[in-house]
C-alpha cells in the first residue's frame, strides 16, 4: 500500500466511492487549492487492479491566535473490500505525520460515541480519548441561509463584504 497526497482534482474521481456524496467540481478545486487543506489517498498496489484507491483521509489545519495550528481530521473512508487490513490506521498515521511536519501542535477528530470501528481505528493509530463533548451545528443551506439573512436584515443588520455591521436601530443588537 502507498499513500499519496492528492493535488489534482481529476484524481479525486478515482476515489469517488469513498465520499458520502459525489465530489462537486468547484468544492474539490477550492479544497485542493486552499493552503492547509489536505487529501490523502491510499492505493493498493498488490491488488488485481493494481493502483486502485482503497482509502482516503482529509484534514484541515485550523489556527487560533492563542493556540497555534492543529489538524482537524475531517473525514476518513475505506472501501469495504479493504477494511480490517490496517488501511484506515495507516491513513490516520500519515495525516498525523503530515500535521507534525507542517508544525501542528496536535490533531483531533469528532467521532460518534457508537461508531465502534472508528474509535478502534483512532486508538490503533495512537489517539487518546478525551472527555465527551456536545456538537452544535448551524444548517446553512441556501434556503435556511436566505431566511436567516432576511431575518437579520429585518432586525436592522446590514451586510458588507461578507461581514455584518449592526445598524443603529431601536431594535438593538441581536
Amino acid at each position: 500500500m502507498r499513500i499519496e497526497r492528492v493535488v489534482d482534482a481529476a484524481v479525486v474521481e478515482a476515489g469517488v466511492e469513498l465520499f458520502d456524496e459525489p465530489p462537486k467540481a468547484a468544492a474539490t478545486e477550492r479544497f485542493l487549492s486552499s493552503p492547509g487543506h489536505h487529501l490523502l489517498f491510499a492505493y493498493d498496489d498488490q491488488a488485481d487492479d493494481s493502483g486502485a484507491v482503497v482509502g482516503m483521509i482529509s484534514g484541515v489545519e485550523t489556527t487560533h491566535p492563542d493556540k497555534g495550528t492543529e489538524m482537524f481530521l475531517y473525514e476518513l473512508g475505506v472501501v469495504p473490500t479493504a477494511r480490517k487490513r490496517g488501511v484506515a490506521a495507516e491513513l490516520v498515521r500519515a495525516l498525523a505525520a503530515l500535521a507534525k511536519a507542517r508544525g501542528c501542535y496536535g490533531m483531533w477528530v469528532g467521532v460518534d460515541v457508537d461508531n465502534v470501528a472508528a474509535l478502534a481505528t483512532y486508538r490503533r493509530a495512537g489517539a487518546q480519548e478525551e472527555t465527551a463533548c456536545v456538537v452544535q451545528s448551524w444548517g446553512l443551506s441556501r434556503l435556511a441561509w436566505s431566511l436567516s439573512v432576511l431575518s437579520v436584515q429585518a432586525a436592522g443588520v446590514r451586510w458588507s463584504s461578507g461581514f455584518c455591521q449592526v445598524a443603529a436601530t431601536s431594535r438593538g443588537v441581536l
